[in-house]
């Protein structure tokens, strides 16, 4: 009861040797874009830089082909497939691709493919054929990948996602937004390491035929290693493109450009103005300790807020200097405390930003005093009133 009459919001602004900068929804000066739907993000925290109608339902074309690579790198994952392992190329997937227009790897029909060779044909020539071929060894039909692929998408967070292919040939119902494909791109950089790496490959020979990858970033912004590039009449020209400088990589997807040479364009300059006007700043490490918060009724009279993880920050580069950090938290705190409970948040503040909110959790235990104790530190505070 004595503890709730005094119980208030304490803060304290926290000096720190090197100036910082805040995330969240950052902004740096506007900046316009050609596409129907964008969406630019900072891979290690996050950070939204731009967005542009990203949650409007749009046709992904080929960019959903990252979704079937997601499940084939699944499988090699986990062991059940292997690179050498060979695939059959069933008629009802030569069929299905051939005379229809669409990008080939050029499969011929009855004969089989390494799973390697495949997933190559998928991100690189942005094969149809392969896609076919991988959804039939994997579910049994294509009909039934999708249906399992946009499982999978929901449990990724790809709330709005439905698949009903395995190549993002055209149909009514396969949809998704420019939000659900920067997660999946974000995945598969985290989750497939070891894979990764395939998407900035420049070109693959398979059957004698070359062909380049088509994803403009590779040729045109330093950096750039990935992802998929997507084109169809209804959707128009779309990328989900990844580069990376130093420790910083940015994700972006754009649609709806009307043109190859737009949607190179557009994406070089999107991506030069990313890492041009906003940087990562690291503000504590797990477990520095940020600021100290009384306790009531402990056997310490304090305890050290810290960092319960790496607290690092994306902020448009000249918003840097006007920041403030803040340790905020509702005390005293009454006693028994645990290490690693939350007990405040890191409040990060600058001009023109998004306020930022960070948890700080205690750094140690701190016991409950005994019964003659907590009876001593009613009469001090009835005495001579809460500390100060």
């Amino acid at each position: 009861m004595l503890h709730s009459s005094f119980n208030k919001v304490r803060s304290a602004t926290i000096a720190l040797a090197l100036a910082v900068c805040s995330i969240g929804a950052a902004r740096a000066d506007n900046i316009e874009t050609l596409a129907r739907q964008a969406i630019l993000i900072d891979y290690k925290t996050g950070t939204i830089l731009l967005e542009k109608n990203a949650d409007e339902l749009m046709v992904p074309s080929s960019m959903s082909k990252l979704m079937t690579a997601y499940m084939v790198f699944e499988k090699l994952k986990e062991g059940s497939w292997k690179m050498d392992d060979r695939l059959p190329v069933s008629e009802t997937a030569w069929k299905r691709h051939y005379k229809s227009g669409g990008s080939l790897m050029f499969l011929p029909v009855g004969s089989s493919a390494k799973v390697g060779e495949l997933i190559r044909g998928v991100i690189i020539q942005s094969g149809n054929d392969a896609c076919s071929v991988l959804a039939e060894a994997h579910s049994g039909t294509e009909e039934a990948f999708a249906e399992e692929a946009t499982r999978r998408a929901h449990d990724l967070g790809m709330k709005n996602t439905t698949l009903r292919n395995a190549s993002g040939w055209p149909d009514p119902e396969h949809l998704t937004t420019a939000r659900d494909l920067s997660i999946l791109a974000r995945r598969l950089i985290s989750d497939f390491p070891e894979y990764f790496p395939i998407y900035s490959e420049r070109e693959f020979v398979f059957n004698g035929i070359r062909q380049g990858n088509r994803n403009p970033l590779l040729y045109g912004v330093s950096g750039a290693d990935g992802l998929k590039t997507g084109h169809t009449e209804a959707a128009g020209y779309g990328l989900v493109g990844t580069a990376k400088r130093g420790e910083r990589r940015l994700i972006m997807v754009i649609n709806g450009l009307k043109s190859m040479k737009e949607r190179a364009e557009e994406s070089e300059r999107l991506m030069e103005w990313a890492f041009r006007e906003f940087d990562n700043y690291a503000l504590f490490k797990p477990g520095d300790m940020v600021s100290t918060a009384e306790v009531w009724l402990g056997d310490d009279a304090s305890v050290a807020l810290v960092a319960g993880e790496k607290l690092e920050v994306t902020m448009p580069r000249k918003a840097r200097r006007d920041m403030k950090v803040t340790a905020v938290y509702d005390g005293p705190i009454a006693a028994p405390i645990r290490k690693g409970e939350v007990l405040g948040k890191l409040l990060i503040t600058a001009p023109g930003q998004p306020n930022v909110e960070l948890p700080l959790v205690a750094g140690a235990d701190v016991a409950k005093l005994g019964f003659a104790g907590r009876m001593a530190e009613a009469l001090r505070h009835i005495l001579w009133g809460p500390k100060r």
